[in-house]
């Protein structure tokens, strides 16, 4: 089995708890139908530190310009205070496209969500966001396709709120098929809604 990699936009001012569920439980090995099938790189634009919003210094993997889409199985775009009001991350918004354009799934979450916006890519996509007006802002065509719901999946694109990284998490591992339909359903309850009763599910499936 070939590992395949799950890149991980990183950029200053990152929204740092919007993806930590997706990124830890996609590398860790525990309850997956294939342990060890995805590993997870970080990109950015340089290879410069970033910071993140919680002050934290990360170190891309890549350069942004040397992601081929044929070489991941996914792009993650976390939120940041840097993709409003400019186009600093509009390169990432570009990738996105081409990762859309060739098949490959991109998961955006909160800012990452206006500037998906603003690239055009919710245009013709089911899609949600912080609310409805945030996207509203860039003066995109797909207000219509808005749905106010924790996360949504249309097609390659999974998108979320900002206060909805458990769902937005979910998405992602569903996308990626990473558990059994069981066990993501129990890993939810878990972590959404604190169900002790779904940990004895997770038992099990580390057991096999």
């Amino acid at each position: 089995m070939r590992n395949q990699v799950v890149h991980l936009a990183i950029y200053d001012t990152l929204a740092d708890w919007e993806t930590g569920h997706a990124i830890a439980h996609i590398n860790q090995r525990q309850w997956q139908r294939e342990p060890g099938r995805y590993s997870v790189s970080t990109v950015g634009q340089t290879l410069d530190p970033v910071t993140t919003n919680g002050g934290v210094r990360m170190i891309p993997d890549l350069v942004l310009a040397d992601l081929d889409p044929e070489d991941s199985a996914m792009l993650i775009l976390p939120g940041a205070d840097a993709w409003i009001g400019g186009d600093a991350l509009a390169p990432f918004a570009a990738k996105a496209r081409a990762f859309l354009d060739a098949g490959v799934p991109v998961a955006a979450i909160c800012g990452a969500t206006y500037g998906l916006a603003g690239e055009g890519l919710l245009d013709d996509r089911d899609h949600t966001s912080n609310v409805a007006y945030f996207l509203a802002m860039t003066g995109y065509a797909g207000g219509g396709r808005y749905r106010d719901e924790p996360a949504v999946t249309d097609r390659d694109l999974i998108t979320a709120g900002a206060t909805n990284p458990v769902e937005f998490a979910r998405e992602i591992l569903a996308r990626l098929d990473v558990y059994t339909p069981e066990v993501l359903d129990a890993w939810y309850r878990l972590y959404a809604r604190s169900d002790a009763s779904a940990f004895e599910v997770l038992q099990a499936a580390s057991a096999r």
